[in-house]
């Protein structure tokens, strides 16, 4: 999943897709790089909860504990510039974002030196976002599309109608039983659509009797709806198909302002040597969005005429950091206590043999948070004392840790983070961890 990406089509206005070569399968299929066991996600599902001096009290015996918190395999962006890759953190029109030593870069995406690298790892992210309605097939750009190449055939004006009628009802019924026979469609959906399939017959053989009622006297087989039929039939039965089609609707409970979704698709060609398969990569800016489902239609050509469409994945990101979703891979969900338990693990992997001082590592700051801090409490710099699990004990304002804070909203606030223990040479320790609430927005 590293390879260089060609792009073969030109950008839309906000959107750009990207074909590129790869190995079959390998690319949607690969092993993510994990730096935490499978033995410790069990851990994690059926561990002790921690405790906190700021934690409230547990919930009553029987009752459910929430997981606000999702754990999934997630993808990330990068773009190579000037021999060095650059995580991608925004779309923006037909660019994608980077950051570099020089601040942010738009990089247009129909720039055919352009170099992607893909890589899966294991994300965190609070809340999901609900995507339902999710479709993803083959489709034809309206250039290529048999029903309306014959719907403009030049048929006469008093003709129109009718064949205006007919091309409705035909496309109905073969799109319908196309979808009885998908078999990336769950067996209960194709039932409730096979239900409708004696109505869309019955409507298009009642339009193909009109229109060969209007056409009777013509001469020409061009006006024949048996013979149209005959050919728009042949022409559909061939699934010359050349565009990618998506279509979902996505809500988040917790608002997105800075939205937009990445798609990666496998195809194949069919004029290629068996063994050869492509990525597809498309990445569209969406606009706000929060609790009411927000439609997302994608429709892009570029394909190889009669492409297979292998298997797709949707991403959801927000200010660059990609969001969960009920349709993320692998998603597990956490409580709170499990969540902590996964970073510090993860952490601590990661941070081998280092001396590092304690962080914020896990918080969800309140939403009334700027209604109760001054502007000089929200930039200013606190000072709170960490155990060597990551646990807050006090809140000072100064770095001697000798003043206590005295506001109990802020003290609240801070006793309510979560850290990175202190690491002296790979190995947790008590520490003080620097916090400014700015930061943490």
């Amino acid at each position: 999943m590293t390879g260089p990406f060609r792009i073969h089509s030109k950008p839309a206005a906000r959107t750009q897709n990207l074909l590129a070569t790869t190995k079959p399968k390998a690319a949607l299929n690969a092993r993510p790089r994990l730096s935490c066991t499978a033995a410790f996600l069990l851990s994690v599902a059926v561990g002790p909860a921690l405790a906190s001096p700021g934690d409230s009290a547990a919930p009553p015996a029987g009752a459910a504990i929430p997981k606000p918190y999702s754990l999934f395999v997630g993808m990330d962006l990068d773009v190579q510039q000037q021999k060095q890759f650059h995580r991608v953190h925004g779309v923006v029109g037909g660019s994608v974002v980077i950051s570099t030593d020089g601040g942010d870069v738009r990089i247009p995406m129909h720039d055919q030196s352009l170099k992607l690298r893909i890589s899966e790892s294991l994300k965190l992210a609070a809340g999901a976002a609900t995507i339902t309605g999710l479709k993803g097939e083959r489709a034809y750009t309206p250039a290529a599309d048999p029903t309306r190449r014959w719907a403009s055939m030049g048929v006469t004006n008093d003709t129109s109608a009718a064949v205006s009628n007919y091309v409705g009802t035909q496309d109905a019924y073969f799109r319908n039983l196309a979808q009885v026979n998908d078999p990336s469609l769950r067996p209960e959906m194709r039932a409730a659509i096979a239900q409708m399939t004696p109505t869309l017959q019955g409507a298009a053989n009642s339009a193909a009797a009109n229109l060969d009622r209007a056409n009777h006297e013509g001469d020409s087989d061009l006006y024949n709806a048996g013979s149209n039929a005959l050919r728009l039939q042949q022409e559909l039965d061939k699934q010359l198909f050349d565009a990618m089609e998506v279509s979902f609707a996505v809500a988040s409970p917790r608002p997105l302002t800075d939205p937009y979704v990445v798609v990666l698709a496998q195809y194949r060609d069919p004029n290629e040597p068996p063994g050869t398969a492509h990525n597809w990569i498309y990445a569209e800016a969406l606009g706000a969005i929060n609790g009411q489902p927000r439609n997302v239609h994608i429709l892009q050509g570029g394909f190889p005429r009669g492409f297979a469409l292998e298997n797709f994945t949707v991403h959801l990101y927000d200010h660059g950091r990609e969001v969960a979703s009920n349709v993320a891979a692998k998603r597990l969900e956490l409580t709170r206590d499990e969540a902590f338990q996964y970073v510090v693990a993860d952490y601590q992997a990661t941070h081998k043999g280092d001396n590092v001082p304690a962080s914020p590592a896990l918080f969800q700051l309140p939403a009334d948070l700027r209604t109760h801090v001054s502007d000089a409490q929200f930039t200013r710099t606190f000072y709170v004392t960490v155990t060597k699990d990551g646990l807050p004990t006090a809140a000072y304002l100064d770095p001697d840790c000798r003043r206590k804070i005295e506001d109990p909203y802020l003290q609240s606030v801070l006793m309510d983070i979560r850290f990175t223990p202190q690491l002296d040479k790979g190995q947790p320790t008590g520490g003080v961890a620097l916090v400014k609430l700015s930061h943490l927005l």
